[in-house]
């Protein structure tokens, strides 16, 4: 059974839940999210994958209880529990996604030894759902525990609905129990207009996914399938069409996923902010995967930091290049660890740790280190560093950025994306803009039409998106108008939508990490 968030076997188990959820008894309320969890679970593939969440939640609610029962003074114990907490999930986590890294893919590893196609996709088949985003919340709460800034739950089953919650079980966000996982557990009374503001939002992230993202992953497979057919210009379309696929596909995940727990009552944490809007690395990652980037540097960044060898890195680096080049530099060889932390979190291949990782510690840091003389520059050729047109450029400037990133990620391998990156320098053929060439890449011209319309939608919302709310804004509209633009987005999912029979948009892109 297809159990995708995007198929019709799901809305209907969502829409049973929605209407169970809001008869039965308030307090029997997060049982029933438990319940649905845990056969969410069951249908969405092998269910005995179900004993590795349960086996993190039950090692975390151990450490957890272990920590509460320990006195504050009693610091070896306490930190010996957190220890083994902290090796039990990252241990499961490192066995099912990167035993492999630097060696051979686990398909590599199959077909070496002559194992059929059944048995290939069988051993692909043994990672469990949203092993990265569950591992990272529950890994929170149990720090957090240690650190006495979230107290340790002491029912097992509200932990294991906090582990498990099937919306954001599937591509996250990242949870932080001190921050939500209360209103899991409290009772959550109907209230029309946040069900109705739920629905909007999943509406919004269906016309992402299905009629956007879907429709540029056609024109991206072709080239990146054949990029020495593709060479050039069509390269950097594809690159730049695969930076929205990627874009429309987590955020409109991220769209079904708040959505679907607002109609629930429970609001789970924003992991997306108009990122292309960014004015630099650092501030995209303030606005991308926000969840992410902040979980790294609380329990990354932040301790790293503290440990004693930065601690005396700062000392001596701060003696040797003076107090703030000292402290900037100690800071950047932190950063790098964090990124290498980012990037291996994506995935075990080298493509992740270098195009979701490092390549964006060298970006931030060298917008670091060029900021003071490029301002002096523009101070000298008097460019108002605050004007709407350098405010683009520096818009356009770190998209491109990113989507140099981004090809690394698409790409089959590192080697793949430096041999595109040189088909896209050495090969010049920008008519392939107007000579009708982009046709020929899977889509057909109402196809491409429909994906330019939806993407100048994507923008023009976003850039509402930078002032406010916009379903308040809709809100705000008569009636009849409110109703208009429901039903045409409604509409638009129901007739441009990719699906149907034997097409599958079900999984997301994020949703294998």
């Amino acid at each position: 059974m297809d159990m995708g968030i995007t198929s019709f076997y799901f809305l209907c188990f969502y829409a049973v839940i929605l209407i169970l959820y809001y008869v039965i008894p308030k307090r029997l309320q997060w049982g029933l999210l438990l319940a649905c969890s845990a056969a969410y679970y069951l249908l969405s593939g092998n269910g005995i994958l179900i004993l590795y969440p349960v086996a993190s939640v039950t090692a975390c609610y151990a450490g957890g209880r272990i920590l509460l029962s320990l006195p504050a003074e009693e610091t070896r114990k306490r930190k010996s529990a957190l220890a083994m907490t902290i090796l039990v999930n990252v241990g499961i986590l490192v066995i099912l996604k990167y035993i492999n890294f630097g060696i051979y893919t686990i398909d590599g590893i199959a077909r070496l030894l002559g194992s059929s196609e059944e048995l290939i996709r069988s051993v692909d088949f043994l990672i469990p759902l949203g092993v990265s985003f569950y591992t990272f919340s529950l890994l929170g709460y149990v720090i957090d525990v240690y650190y006495g800034i979230a107290e340790a739950q002491k029912n097992y089953l509200k932990l294991l609905l906090y582990g498990m919650y099937f919306p954001a079980i599937i591509s996250g966000p990242i949870l932080q129990y001190r921050e939500h996982g209360e209103q899991f557990f409290v009772p959550h009374v109907f209230d029309y207009r946040r069900v109705t503001a739920g629905l909007q939002r999943m509406l919004w992230g269906f016309f992402k996914k299905l009629v956007i993202a879907e429709r540029l992953g056609t024109l991206v497979d072709t080239v990146y399938g054949a990029y020495t057919d593709y060479p050039g210009t069509f390269i950097w379309v594809a690159t730049i069409c695969y930076a929205f696929q990627l874009y429309t596909d987590f955020s409109g995940c991220m769209d079904i996923v708040l959505g679907m727990s607002e109609s629930f009552g429970i609001l789970l944490p924003e992991n997306f902010k108009t990122p292309f809007f960014a004015g630099s690395i650092s501030e995209y990652w303030r606005r991308w995967h926000i969840t992410l980037g902040v979980w790294m540097k609380e329990y990354v960044f932040y301790p790293v930091l503290r440990t004693g060898f930065f601690t005396n890195l700062n000392r001596s680096w701060r003696e040797k290049f003076g107090k703030k080049k000292g402290k900037q530099y100690a800071t950047f060889a932190a950063m790098f660890i964090l990124w290498l932390t980012v990037g291996i979190w994506h995935g075990g291949d080298w493509k992740f740790v270098i195009g979701s990782g490092l390549l964006h510690w060298f970006y931030i840091v060298s917008e670091e280190l060029l900021a003071p003389p490029c301002a002096r520059l523009m101070e000298k050729w008097h460019i108002d560093s605050g004007s709407r047109a350098a405010g683009i450029v520096r818009i356009v400037r770190t998209f491109f950025l990113v989507c140099i990133g981004d090809l690394f990620f698409r790409a089959s391998s590192v080697g793949d994306a430096f041999a595109m990156i040189r088909e896209a320098v050495m090969v010049w053929n920008p008519s392939v803009l107007w000579n009708g060439a982009l046709l020929e890449l899977g889509l057909e011209p109402i196809e491409m039409l429909i994906a330019v319309a939806s993407l100048l939608l994507l923008l023009g919302v976003s850039l509402l998106q930078q002032k406010g709310s916009v379903r308040d804004a809709i809100a705000c509209k008569a009636l009849p108008m409110r109703w208009l633009i429901w039903y045409v987005l409604l509409f638009s999912v129901i007739l441009l939508g990719c699906y149907g029979p034997g097409y599958s948009a079900g999984e997301f892109i994020y949703q294998g990490f």
